[in-house]
């Protein structure tokens, strides 16, 4: 008998592993404290993971299947992965041990070490999800996602011509992305599930399972089976894409979602394949010309053919080292407000409490709101990463580890991104409705009641010179501060130390 080990974000039925059921072959998954307790997760996400977990482990037995499926309160006897397997290849008298490859580093490199020692025949197989291989770093062009992107495009031929080139005249249509919500623009209503996981619920209470965030555990709104992900596909098809790539960049209080697909859970986990989104967003935009721009869904398949693939080629490449870098040497630690979302800043305190009231937000929050403040405030990549990996419910160490500590903190040097993603409270007024009702003035630089991204962004270029000022993208901020009176930019500086040195109270 061969037993194999299916990990909580391989829930990928479309597996070459599922495709006859077989009496020789048990599958085996387990919810483990391990992953419970290596960050400090949102409840909706260890819910979400261990309700699809279990969603899928049934539709594996209904297909026939052998499965052996480990609940919290049976694997307690175990303190981790290895020791659990050790036990139960035992248990079952298993001859032969196999195991999808994880897509984070300290899976990959413990289960390896521990399979080694086996002593009956062990296999590493392909999780048969992502587009390009482990070591796409190496295989395709790597300076920047742009030529990623464009590589894979042509591979897969998305969006392009009869003679291989790209529809519309244009690889890119970011420039066209990147429009402020108007405050009549209708908004989409949320599609959201109702899963019951209460019985979950109580077990990770009875556990001691410290968790963060809010969660209806009568009505978890995340989808937690294929069917459900593929219904969250076809409510943003159409309703969300004919506005999804015009809007993506807005940021606006008056709906937690807005054009954006959500989906990234259900990839995450497996649960859909990137190239039947990709597919499939671009079948329904040539059905829907007439209301869907080009820009719109070149947009979103831009997002997960490009961003989504580049960064886990990126991680692979650069790991375990990846984990450890800090390139402008941040040391300060993460305000307490990151964690309750009290503060005055308006942008800060939505972004976070939407974060604590529903496992998400789109990715300029994360980049250019949360991951901005912390970039500006040299807040400890550590704290960053360990923040942005448990709060969000798609957050898996592959997909979380570059786009925060290489694009949001700069921390890896330019791997990522060409430059920092810093601003001033200038690029949040333009995307966003925040600044009229805060306690702060966005159009000032300094003194107690100006905006702190203002100082706080005319500090970060200014402690960093030594590094960024040759930076050719960033000559006209440099020109700009330059050219300010000397009295001028010691103001701007006093207020911005001030605020470092009082982050809690802002």
């Amino acid at each position: 008998m061969e037993l194999r080990l299916i990990l909580g974000d391989q829930l990928n039925a479309g597996h070459s592993w599922f495709r006859t059921p077989d009496p020789a072959v048990c599958y085996l998954m387990a919810e483990l404290r391990q992953e419970t307790d290596y960050c400090r997760h949102h409840r909706q996400k260890v819910l979400a993971f261990f309700a699809a977990m279990r969603a899928f482990a049934a539709a594996l037995t209904k297909a026939g299947h052998r499965v052996c499926y480990l609940t919290l309160d049976e694997s307690a006897p175990w303190p981790d992965l290895p020791s659990l397997l050790a036990a139960q290849i035992a248990h079952h008298q298993a001859e032969r041990f196999a195991w999808q490859s994880p897509d984070e580093w300290r899976l990959a490199s413990q289960l390896t070490q521990w399979a080694a020692g086996l002593a009956i025949p062990a296999r590493e197989v392909d999780s048969e999800h992502f587009l390009t291989p482990r070591d796409g770093w190496r295989r395709y062009p790597h300076s920047r996602m742009e030529f990623f992107y464009r590589a894979l495009r042509k591979q897969y031929k998305v969006l392009l011509d009869e003679r291989d080139q790209p529809l519309g005249g244009r690889w890119n249509f970011d420039s066209e992305n990147r429009a402020r919500l108007p405050e009549r623009q209708p908004i989409p209503a949320t599609l959201t599930f109702a899963n019951e996981v209460s019985d979950i619920d109580a077990m990770l209470t009875r556990h001691g399972v410290a968790t963060i965030g809010t969660a209806d555990a009568s009505a978890l709104p995340w989808p937690v089976s294929r069917r459900q992900s593929r219904a969250l596909l076809e409510h943003f098809l159409a309703h969300c894409l004919p506005h999804f790539g015009r809007y993506q960049d807005a940021l606006s209080e008056r709906g937690w979602s807005l054009f954006h697909s959500r989906l990234s859970f259900s990839m995450n986990s497996k649960m859909l394949h990137p190239l039947e989104v990709i597919r499939a967003a671009q079948s329904h935009w040539q059905a829907n010309q007439a209301t869907i721009t080009l820009a719109q869904v070149e947009g979103f398949i831009r997002q997960i053919l490009g961003w989504r693939e580049f960064v886990r080629a990126l991680y692979w490449e650069k790991m375990p080292d990846y984990g450890r870098v800090n390139a402008l040497g941040a040391e300060r630690p993460l305000p307490g407000f990151f964690w309750s979302g009290q503060t005055r800043m308006a942008c800060v305190r939505h972004a976070i409490q939407q974060s604590l009231d529903h496992a998400y937000a789109h990715h300029i929050q994360r980049l250019m709101v949360t991951g901005n403040f912390a970039l500006l405030a040299g807040i400890h990549p550590d704290e960053v990463d360990a923040w942005y990996l448990g709060i969000y419910v798609d957050a898996i160490e592959w997909v979380e580890l570059p786009n925060t500590r290489g694009m949001s903190q700069f921390a890896d040097g330019g791997l990522m991104g060409s430059k920092p993603y810093a601003s001033s409270g200038t690029y949040l007024e333009r995307m966003g409705h925040y600044c009229k009702g805060c306690h702060y003035e966005v159009k000032e630089r300094r003194g107690p009641d100006s905006c702190p991204f203002n100082s706080l962004y005319w500090h970060f270029l200014w402690r960093h010179r030594e590094r960024l000022g040759s930076h050719p993208r960033l000559a006209l901020p440099y020109a700009n501060w330059d050219g300010q009176p000397t009295s001028r930019q010691q103001a701007i500086l006093a207020t911005a130390e001030h605020h470092l040195l009082h982050l809690e109270r802002l």
